[in-house]
């Protein structure tokens, strides 16, 4: 791995998530509801893999944009304080920092969303300095970033001539459309972070292998001869599954590990940290996809995205109990 100044450089939203922790209310009329607490966190899928990165010993980067408000300097502060450098990070006066509001936990939550500045993340905010001081690039919610789609095929080609590697997850498409250029980039990027039913929607396919299949196979058709692509399907409580190679692939399969579960909300992102810490580390496939998994699993143990994210001895100390 070449020499840096920054190991991973991460592109995306920023916005914090207003947790209301307690059962999901239901409101009826005017009535109050009273709840457990309300709490301010660390939002969007790219910070909560910055932040779980960073955790894991990482030294990391992150470029997005913020309106100039109290959210959007919380955000920067509290990335800084987990060692981010935000430097790269735009701040626009002329918009409110975008926030979601989660009300409940699990599987009985709903998400409240004002993209605000969030979505205005352009390829021309990234800074080039950060090509030559990093080692790899990973761009979070491409589906949630409509100013920065249209040219990121160009700016990973960029990325990869500048001798980077780079990964990106897609989330949710809340168009339904699941299209949104993922072939382009599925031809520029070293890893797709994808979780179970968006590889369903994306892929046209019901079944795990078939979907899995026409992901690679759109990877590879038209990429350069040779180069290794990575694809790692995350499964929730089923674990992970992931293919690594160029012309035959390798797979490796990883259960989730028992936990108790408080709030799932950004295990996906979690995962995704933990994947890019073991790749970036030259681990075998399936060291790093049970990384991933650790990480991915405990990230569960508490409340907001970032709050039980583990450290590199963490994640190892759980999969040593688990037997792994």
């Amino acid at each position: 791995m070449r020499d840096a100044s920054f190991d991973l450089l991460v592109v995306g939203g920023l916005t914090p998530d207003v947790v209301v922790v307690g059962p999901r209310p239901e409101p009826v009329g005017r009535v109050e509801t009273s709840v457990e607490a309300i709490r301010l966190e660390i939002g969007s899928s790219s910070a909560i893999v910055a932040c779980g990165a960073a955790r894991l010993g990482l030294r990391t980067a992150f470029v997005g944009v913020v309106g100039d408000d109290p959210l959007g300097r919380f955000m920067l502060d509290a990335l800084d304080a987990r060692g981010i450098d935000v430097s790269g990070c735009r701040v626009d006066p002329t918009l409110p920092t975008g926030a979601s509001v989660n009300l409940g936990r699990g599987p009985d939550r709903a998400i409240l969303t004002a993209s605000g500045a969030t979505d205005r993340l352009r390829a021309s905010d990234i800074p080039r300095e950060l090509f030559t001081s990093a080692r790899h690039l990973h761009v979070g919610s491409t589906y949630l970033q409509p100013a920065l789609l249209p040219d990121l095929p160009d700016l990973l080609a960029e990325a990869r001539a500048a001798g980077l590697t780079s990964s990106f997850d897609c989330d949710h498409d809340p168009s339904g459309s699941w299209d949104g250029g993922i072939d382009a980039l599925l031809r520029e990027v070293d890893i797709f972070l994808v979780n179970l039913e968006a590889a369903r929607r994306i892929s046209g396919r019901t079944a795990y292998p078939a979907a899995a299949s026409e992901l690679v196979r759109r990877a590879v058709d038209g990429r350069q001869s040779g180069r290794p692509f990575t694809l790692a399907v995350k499964q929730g409580a089923a674990g992970a599954i992931a293919m690594r190679g160029a012309w035959e692939y390798e797979v490796a399969e990883s259960g989730a590990l028992t936990v108790d579960v408080v709030d799932t909300a950004g295990a996906g992102d979690s995962f995704d940290a933990g994947f890019l810490c073991g790749f970036l580390a030259g681990w075998p496939l399936r060291e790093t996809l049970d990384l991933a998994v650790a990480c991915g699993s405990l990230s569960v143990t508490g409340i907001g995205g970032t709050a039980s994210q583990p450290t590199l001895d963490q994640a190892r100390a759980a999969l040593a109990a688990a037997g792994r």
